[in-house]
């Protein structure tokens, strides 16, 4: 299948024109024109990532974040974002990236499911459409405390550990969430009436201005939260494309908690 036809079914389902301003998504590296049977889908296009989807031998790869953000004045090997550049032209790798396109039309919903959220509403609505926007507010089914939620996103999210800002026993019915860097929509949360904020890369002074604004702040990390891109893209690109091959990249945290 040609790369071009991968991605416009891609964009049929995450729009471009639903990334931020700032975002750079689409096809970032490669041939449109490109034969593709094996895809290598991941988070990050990391020097290791990269290796590992050569040793695939894929002809594509797809990940969340952009590896290309800000414009490059020269593409070499004596750059590490260059080397990644160069060696994916070398190995004729088209190189594919959804970012908050796909937060606004798919990681909300499926984080918000993850923690089996009822009535949800777009947390911070960035579209003309209804209820599409970056995060999700909902309510859980039986009230609970402050720990319980907790234990609920580390359990639901298979995660080893997480930061919490606020009383261990603060009830909890309302809960935000925002995969990825939450920072952003704290006063969002606080205004939609939320008693929770489940999201990640929070600061201490943005966690304890939370606590004295009545919100309490879950931080499961930013890949805790966003790794699950992986897997839900890769069953999407199995389902439509069911003549590929599709490998996922390993789930390994970039940073531990000793």
């Amino acid at each position: 299948m040609l790369c071009k036809n991968i991605v416009r079914r891609l964009e049929e389902l995450y729009p471009s024109d639903m990334a931020f301003e700032w975002d750079n998504v689409g096809l970032l590296v490669g041939r449109k024109e490109k034969e593709v049977k094996r895809i290598y889908v991941a988070l990050d296009l990391t020097e290791e990532i990269l290796v590992k989807a050569i040793e695939e031998k894929a002809d594509m790869i797809v990940t969340h974040h952009p590896m290309i953000f800000s414009p490059l004045r020269t593409i070499t090997d004596e750059d590490f974002i260059g080397r990644r550049v160069v060696k994916l032209l070398q190995h004729d790798i088209a190189y594919f990236a959804m970012h908050t396109n796909y937060d606004v039309m798919r990681m909300a919903d499926l984080s918000a499911d993850i923690l089996n959220l009822k009535c949800q509403k777009a947390l911070e609505r960035t579209s003309v459409q209804e209820n599409l926007g970056i995060g999700k507010i909902g309510v859980c089914e039986k009230e609970m405390t402050l720990s319980q939620c907790a234990k609920l996103v580390k359990e639901n999210f298979h995660l080893d550990a997480v930061q919490v800002f606020g009383k261990e026993d603060k009830r909890i019915q309302k809960i935000a969430v925002c995969a990825g860097s939450g920072k952003s929509v704290i006063s969002v949360a606080i205004d939609k009436g939320a008693d929770v904020l489940v999201t990640g890369d929070i600061g201490h002074h943005e966690g304890i201005d939370a606590i004295e604004r009545n919100l309490a702040i879950i931080d499961a990390g930013h890949y805790g939260l966003e790794y699950i891109f992986i897997k839900d893209v890769s069953e999407t690109l199995i389902r439509i494309f069911p003549e590929l091959s599709v490998k996922s990249a390993e789930i390994i945290f970039p940073s531990k908690i000793y």
